[in-house]
């Protein structure tokens, strides 16, 4: 069989857990294959896939590449899937081929390939459907779909607050964020992203509930033993940007960004000292690599007692792990307290 002259762009983690990935690779043979999304990098490291990695959305990538680009996902709902695939067919050039996981549809977006989207159905066993999307990029009013009442909302990784509707709309002004509908604030959340900056709502990466359900195999320590250490606050989803060869360690600071930088780091081998202060919401599995470390603040925030700890590490490219751990929990033993030894 002949490969399909396409690009696929597979975007999120759950199209890779769930075998999307594998099938439609097999049965479209694609010229390229590549990951857009950070957890979707994390799901397809296992999956064995010629796949190539790009830190950017899925617009972006379509919009630097030549040819026929074809964005595959699973969203949680078909409703989240078709909102989510009609924002990034806003944003690209061109209409867009979608191919939506979670309820089988090949959506043909703003007059794309017809010709190819047909060739796909064919081959996918799918059914075409060809919208239009409408331009809705309000910079200060984002609708989140498909939520779950009581899941946590989030945006750029942060839990801004917890759905209340299937529907969470929210505004910016002054920088700063409002519920309008469809949602309960967490204000801890809301002052950590204005902390580091909401960005515009029309392009701020914004979710609502798991960003991952399966855990990562195989886990094992490959990290140097001695080398940098990086301090991630409050930005988990930043954590593959940090992460270089000569990284031996992570310090993460807040619930939710332990829990991803650990489970990024479970797939790259490198482990982590977390600072909690137990206001997680469970947005991915529990995963670390061997050395890991996840301490609890006695008293205290973790935003507070992480920034200590922050500013006593050394300086340099060849801080060993194990040594620093252990005096990071001796210097630190009347502020926090060890929930979680992998050592």
């Amino acid at each position: 069989m002949q490969s399909l002259q396409v690009t696929c762009i597979f975007h999120g983690p759950f199209v890779f857990d769930k075998g999307d990935a594998s099938r439609i690779y097999r049965a479209l043979l694609p010229e390229r294959c590549i990951v857009a999304g950070v957890m979707g990098r994390t799901a397809a490291a296992a999956s064995g896939l010629p796949v190539t990695y790009a830190d950017a959305p899925p617009s972006v990538v379509i919009n630097g590449m030549e040819g026929v680009s074809v964005m595959v996902n699973r969203g949680k709902t078909p409703a989240s899937g078709r909102r989510f695939g009609e924002i990034v067919a806003s944003r690209v050039k061109g209409g867009l081929i979608h191919i939506e996981c979670s309820d089988q549809i090949c959506y043909l977006w703003n007059n794309g390939d017809r010709a190819i989207a047909e060739g796909i159905c064919d081959l996918i066993g799918s059914h075409l459907v060809m919208l239009n999307s409408s331009r809705d990029d309000q910079p200060d009013i984002r609708r989140i779909c498909g939520c779950i009442p009581g899941e946590p909302v989030m945006i750029e990784g942060i839990t801004i607050g917890y759905a209340t509707a299937e529907e969470a709309v929210i505004s910016r002004k002054d920088g700063i964020i409002m519920p309008i509908s469809g949602i309960r604030l967490k204000l801890h959340g809301i002052e950590k992203l204005n902390a580091i900056g909401c960005p515009p709502l029309d392009r701020a990466w914004c979710k609502s509930g798991w960003i991952r359900t399966a855990t990562p195999a195989n886990i094992r320590r490959t990290s140097p033993p001695c080398g940098r250490v990086q301090t991630i606050d409050h930005m988990g989803i930043a954590t593959y940007r940090m992460i270089t060869p000569d990284t031996c360690g992570i310090l993460a600071i807040g619930d939710d960004t332990a829990a991803v930088c650990g489970h990024i780091g479970a797939v790259l081998g490198v482990p982590v000292f977390g600072i909690t202060d137990g206001d997680g919401d469970s947005i991915v599995p529990e995963a670390y690599a061997p050395g890991s470390v996840i301490v609890r603040t006695i008293s205290g925030t973790d935003d507070q007692i992480g920034r200590k700890i922050a500013a006593s590490l050394p300086q340099g490219d060849q801080i060993c792990w194990d040594e620093l751990v252990t005096f990071l929990l001796e210097q630190f033993s009347g502020s926090i307290r060890v929930v979680r030894d992998l050592r």
